[in-house]
């Protein structure tokens, strides 16, 4: 699998209540290009919505967010996800993560923890909560002294403010919930998800050419 960085240009950070709703909720996502979709452990029916699109939507890429345990990393391993996100790390976290065969997003806020993942051989991380913690601006400063890390921001980020981070070499792509508004998911408007989603994934060609790369390593 390519790095979870390089599926898109935005993975749709999901909360789900009701597990009725993941199924077309994730077609809608997928068919308006978004296939990496990370579903939080914020809610009971998490678990089983990863499980119910793992099994059902074969074109999603279906990962956990909010994952902040070692139960939590075999849980919904076990469940189907093919990627995790923390917005935060432990070392017993980070190991846990490693252990589980599937590529991972450990969350920084701070210059020292990007160098503490990139010590234990970890160069693809989450950037949380991106906009409180110094949005596009921090992320262009960390590319020279660290430009091995790269960095999926999430936290505060909207339609507007997406292309500003993804214009940056360091970014492979932003989480953000604008694609997913409630009264959308509450009405089970797919078409209108899909339509928001489409946009999203369009930011792509929207944002200038980036003037370096870096090697993806994904989890790794």
């Amino acid at each position: 699998m390519p790095s979870v960085l390089d599926l898109a240009p935005v993975v749709p950070v999901v909360v789900l209540d009701d597990i009725a709703d993941a199924v077309p909720l994730a077609r809608a996502l997928v068919a308006g290009g978004l296939p990496a979709i990370e579903v939080t452990l914020r809610t009971p029916a998490a678990l089983d919505a990863i499980r119910a699109i793992a099994d059902e939507v074969p074109d999603a890429v279906v990962g956990a967010g909010t994952v902040i345990s070692a139960d939590g990393v075999n849980a919904t391993v076990a469940a189907g996800a093919r990627f995790l996100v923390s917005p935060g790390w432990t070392e017993r976290l980070l190991d846990a993560m490693e252990a589980s065969g599937v590529p991972f997003l450990p969350g920084v806020s701070t210059t020292s923890e990007v160098v503490a993942l990139l010590e234990r051989g970890v160069s693809e991380m989450k950037f949380f909560p991106a906009e409180a913690a110094g949005g596009a601006p921090y992320l262009k400063s960390l590319a020279g002294p660290l430009p091995q890390a790269r960095f999926c921001p999430t936290g505060g980020i909207s339609l507007g403010s997406a292309p500003s981070y993804l214009a940056l070499r360091n970014v492979g792509c932003v989480g953000g919930t604008w694609m997913l508004p409630a009264d959308a998911i509450g009405a089970k408007d797919w078409a209108r998800v899909e339509r928001l989603a489409a946009g999203a994934a369009a930011l792509r060609g929207r944002v200038q050419p980036k003037s370096t790369s870096t090697k993806s390593a994904t989890g790794r």
